[in-house]
């Protein structure tokens, strides 16, 4: 998993066909995702339940590139080794789920993944000040967790400040909720670079037909490109 700031698209199972993640996940790449995002929730940190580590041990096969696995669960470290285990690349555990989440940062890290923090929209930037050089990603929240499909928060200057703190680090910005053509250029122009997107790629397709995912993956990323110029 190389480190690199072009704009890359990862579709949230969280919209797709939940009795058909394995070929979901493997019809998104074919038409362009560059990672899949896992939207794991516990029904305690956020008021929603969705998948554990064995869901994404089963998908990981149908998954050739990066599988970006987001923890919205409380607490997060008796679980990272089991995320780990079951194949993710990416670990985010927000940083308001704990009083320490600079200890998991550090247990990520140790359990051979890439780690990433999460920030609530009512999250400053600074809460990430100090972790600087102990994440590879940060995930700004654009719509308080829980559910898909949720009305997109503006976020850029938390983003702006995020992108001016991290300087030449080489730590990612993703945006996760409320990603479609048109709010995806606001958040590219301002620094981020992973955009997360569920219902804005599987709308309209199916595994059946998944051309749709490569139009509407393709439409976001034009956006979003088309903001730098």
């Amino acid at each position: 998993m190389s480190f690199d700031r072009s704009i890359k698209i990862a579709p949230s199972i969280l919209a797709a066909d939940f009795a058909n993640f394995g070929a979901e996940c493997a019809a998104a790449e074919a038409q362009g995702a560059d990672w899949i995002h896992v939207d794991v929730m516990d029904g305690h940190f956020v008021p929603n339940i969705t998948f554990g580590p064995a869901m994404c041990a089963a998908i990981r096969p149908h998954i050739k590139g990066v599988m970006d696995v987001h923890l919205m669960i409380a607490p997060v470290d008796p679980y990272i080794d089991a995320f780990a285990q079951a194949g993710a690349d990416v670990i985010t555990a927000h940083v308001e789920a704990g009083p320490h989440i600079h200890r998991t940062l550090q247990a990520i890290r140790g359990a051979g993944a890439k780690a990433g923090v999460a920030l609530n929209p009512g999250t400053p930037a600074q809460a990430v000040a100090t972790l600087l050089d102990d994440i590879d990603l940060i995930c700004v929240m654009t719509v308080n967790p829980g559910f898909g499909g949720q009305k997109f928060i503006d976020m850029g200057q938390k983003i702006r400040a995020l992108r001016s703190m991290i300087g030449d680090r080489p730590v990612h910005i993703e945006i996760d909720g409320g990603v479609d053509p048109t709010t995806a250029p606001l958040v590219a122009a301002a620094g981020a670079d992973v955009l997360v997107a569920g219902s804005a790629v599987f709308r309209g397709g199916s595994v059946n037909d998944p051309a749709p995912y490569g139009d509407n993956i393709r439409a976001i990323r034009a956006a979003a490109e088309s903001a730098l110029g």
